[in-house]
């Protein structure tokens, strides 16, 4: 269902579902009951100055009975931002697909105290496009390669590239070098390099963290290659042929390699400021597919790069896949 209003300030309008009856006699009078952490007079204020609109964009009054409109839209108050200190890079841009560089810190949509600084809302403002969303996701603490569609006509045929898992991913990761690394055999738990891990990640409602079930059948899995390493590090090539959220990080941390500056995984820390000085040494590198409008083979990769990789990698030679 379309918005009837435009967007502001790159950020669109909040739909809200109204019981057509129950023990209210206003639509006002549900949302004092439902946002009740808001000031109930200053929630009725907004109606009075025309804020809240039904589906025509028809302004509401704080008398509009209950069952009058079934829907609702508003904009949410823009919460107190800190400025995230890192530009989005725009690498290519077309009728149909916006493909940016994304900073660290910085998350893909809106959500809790994070809006103007938000991927999605910087460059609808600094594209002058209300329609861009995006086809996929990456964590707040990841940098790289992040697809946006242009136009509603096209975004299905982008959106199945995913669902369909035919784009080729490469990540990037640092991590500590385990205490027994041996640089003239390196191998990740046990297993000679490129190294393939699977195993079942569950997300579970209200958990920040994802978990994992070694009961059930593998629904994950990432081949690990090895770029190089020196006394502090070790740099590794990751290709996930599965989706789950936090994938990468996790599989890394299982295999006692966790990435450097990760607050979840091994172990979840407690929240604190972000630390500008410290990002999450996870890149996401490059984007490979075939373009499902053009039909041309599309090929994006990173200009960014991590901060603790080693100075001068030195790949170890390819060798079988190992299964770990």
């Amino acid at each position: 269902m379309l918005s009837p209003l435009p967007a502001r300030d790159g950020v669109g309008a909040t739909r809200l579902h109204v019981p057509m009856s129950g023990p209210w006699s206003t639509v006002a009078d549900y949302m004092v009951e439902r946002f009740f952490h808001i000031d109930a007079e200053t929630l009725r204020e907004r109606f009075d100055r025309g804020e809240i609109v039904a589906r025509d964009a028809s302004p509401l009054s704080r008398d509009t009975p209950l069952g009058a409109e079934e829907f609702i839209w508003y904009f949410r108050e823009p919460p107190a931002e800190t400025e995230i200190p890192f530009a989005i890079e725009v690498i290519h841009q077309d009728d149909d697909l916006v493909v940016v560089d994304k900073p660290h810190f910085l998350p893909t949509t809106p959500g809790g105290k994070y809006l103007q600084n938000s991927a999605l809302v910087r460059l609808r403002n600094l594209l002058g496009n209300a329609d861009l969303a995006p086809i996929h996701r990456l964590d707040r603490a990841t940098a790289g390669l992040l697809m946006f569609s242009a136009r509603r006509e096209t975004r299905g045929a982008y959106q199945l590239l995913f669902q369909r898992r035919t784009v080729q991913k490469v990540y990037e990761a640092v991590s500590a070098r385990p205490a027994d690394w041996d640089a003239e055999k390196p191998e990740l738990a046990g297993h000679p390099f490129p190294v393939v891990y699977r195993n079942h990640i569950i997300k579970a409602r209200g958990q920040v963290c994802v978990q994992v079930d070694a009961e059930r059948e593998p629904n994950s899995e990432t081949l690990i290659e090895l770029l190089g390493s020196d006394d502090r590090v070790v740099h590794t090539l990751l290709r996930p042929h599965s989706g789950k959220m936090h994938q990468l990080r996790v599989h890394l941390a299982a295999l006692g390699m966790g990435i450097l500056n990760d607050g979840f995984y091994p172990e979840l820390l407690p929240e604190t400021p972000d630390d500008y000085a410290r990002p999450l040494q996870l890149l996401a590198r490059e984007l490979r597919f075939i373009d499902p409008v053009s039909g041309a083979e599309s090929v994006f990769v990173s200009r960014r790069s991590l901060q603790d990789a080693p100075v001068a990698d030195t790949p170890v030679p390819n060798a079988d896949v190992s299964d770990a």
